[in-house]
Parts: C-alpha cells; structure tokens; sequence
C-alpha cells in the first residue's frame, strides 16, 4: 500500500471514530449523570396553578463590561418542570423579571445536552408564546399559585438575587400558606432577599441547596456577581450538596423541615424537583 493510501485509510478510521464518538456523546454523558433518568409519577393536579420564573438577564458579562457572550435562563431549567407541571394537568404561567422575550442560553440546545423536554419546547408553539411574552413579576399574586418554581442559568446570577420585588414576593408566597416554593441551581438565588414578619431572612436556618462552587469554577465560569453556594451560606442557610469528580454529573434535591421549600442542586435536578413539589401538594389537598 502505498504511504498516500496508508494515509487516506488513518485519516478515514480516525474519521469514523469521531463520528461514532459524537453519536455516543449524549449517552456517555448521561451515564455518568448528566440529565438522570427520572421515573416521574403521574400526577392530577387539575385546578391547581404553577408558575415558573426565570432571569431576563442575556450577557455573560465580566464585572464592569456590558458585552459577553450570550446566556439566560439555561433551557433544561426552564422546560423540565414546566412539562411536569403541565403533564400533571395544572395551568402553568411564564414570568421573569422583567418580562417579556426571556433569553434562553444557546449553550443549553447543543445536540449533546439538550433534554427532551428541550425537544418538545422547540416544537411547542404555546410554550414558546409564553417565552417570548412572559410575564413581569411585578404584576403577579404569587399567592394565587400551588407552585413557584424559580429556574437557573447563568443570568440568573445578574438578577433573581438583586430583586427586591421577587424577595418581597416570595415572602407574600410563604406566609399565604398555599405556595410550595421550589428552584433549580441559580434559581435559588431568587430565595436570598425574601424576609419574615421580624425581617430576618426566611431561608435562614433552613436546607437548601443550589449549584455548588466547585461546579462554576470546573466549567471556568466564575465572573458571575453571584454564585448560589456563597450566597446561600451569607443568608444563614443550611446549604447542602453532592460533590464528586465533576460536580456538574452530581444530582441533589432538598426539601426543607417545613416542606415549604424544595430546591435542586444543578441543572439534573429538574424532575425530582418538580415532582417532590406535586407530591407535597397533592399531600397538602
């Protein structure tokens, strides 16, 4: 064989192999823990009302800098629990902070990591409608729901723990009894501001978890203003979590003694979460 054969032949075979690498990424990479298989229980809470809040910050941007690359609510964080809402038959609404078209961080659709949740998203024109007009907190009773679910992602590190309204709100959640409040990874930054009646900071002396620090520093993102872990332990919370060789492969759901708060850890935890929180409300009928 000739050394130009030779070549052609090495450079087909090591073609291949990275072909058939790429189909198996997504299965390697749920083997070992990314987006775990969830066996949800089906459930009917007809009647009853979720509503998912996400940031509407879209730059990954550094301290001081207004450009970055492009971010938002991370998809899975988002879609995951709204599926299970709905599934379960409950009315779910879309909210950010600042209303309207939520940024959602293209990161999250690489064919590698997107979920099927994500799949159905991008074919569900109802859904989508709810993205691109979400609607402003500011004007929402979050007393009138069974479920506040406070999604993650990136650029809920620039808003969901600055908002005074959404702590404000929160607050108004808990002491209304109904609302089983629940987040994923950075949503739960959205928990730091809320109060009680003496003003003391409500998630004090709770459980809580939220990504960890180990996570953003592994996936090299630490310009952030905010990383869960931090905050959470700063507001008095007991923080909790899995850690492991890459914390992004860990799966973590906590619910707090009161079963008034259910939070998950990273961006797997979006069906336990969920479903904990219809168990509690299905338990609380």
């Amino acid at each position: 064989m000739s050394l130009k054969k030779k070549i052609i032949t090495i450079a087909a075979i090591i073609f291949g192999i990275l072909i058939i690498f790429a189909i198996a990424l997504p299965s390697i990479l749920k083997a070992v823990g990314l987006h775990p298989s969830y066996a949800s229980k089906q459930f009917n809470l007809e009647n009853k009302k979720a509503l998912i809040i996400t940031t509407s910050h879209g730059i990954l941007n550094a301290p001081g800098k207004t450009t970055g690359k492009a971010t938002g609510v991370f998809a899975s964080e988002m879609t995951v629990p709204y599926y299970e809402f709905l599934d379960a038959n409950m009315d779910v609404d879309v909210a950010s902070i600042k209303g309207g078209k939520i940024p959602i961080d293209p990161m999250s659709f690489l064919y590698m990591i997107k979920t099927k949740a994500d799949t159905r998203y991008l074919k569900d024109k109802t859904f989508q409608q709810k993205v691109n007009n979400s609607l402003i907190i500011d004007d929402i009773d979050f007393t009138k729901y069974d479920a506040i679910f406070l999604a993650g992602g990136w650029g809920a590190a620039y808003d969901l723990g600055y908002s005074k309204q959404l702590g404000e709100k929160i607050s108004e959640a808990y002491y209304a009894k109904t609302p089983i409040i629940g987040s994923v990874c950075h949503g739960a930054l959205g928990l730091i501001q809320a109060q009680d009646t003496t003003g003391n900071l409500l998630i004090k002396g709770r459980e809580i978890t939220g990504v960890t620090n180990k996570q953003l520093e592994e996936l090299g993102i630490t310009i952030t203003p905010q990383h869960p872990e931090a905050e959470l332990k700063q507001a008095g919370a007991i923080y909790k979590s899995n850690s492991g060789f890459r914390d992004m492969f860990q799966n973590l759901t906590v619910i707090d003694k009161e079963k008034r708060f259910v939070t998950g850890q990273n961006q797997n935890a979006g069906h336990e979460t969920a479903q904990k929180i219809m168990k509690i409300i299905l338990d609380n009928s």
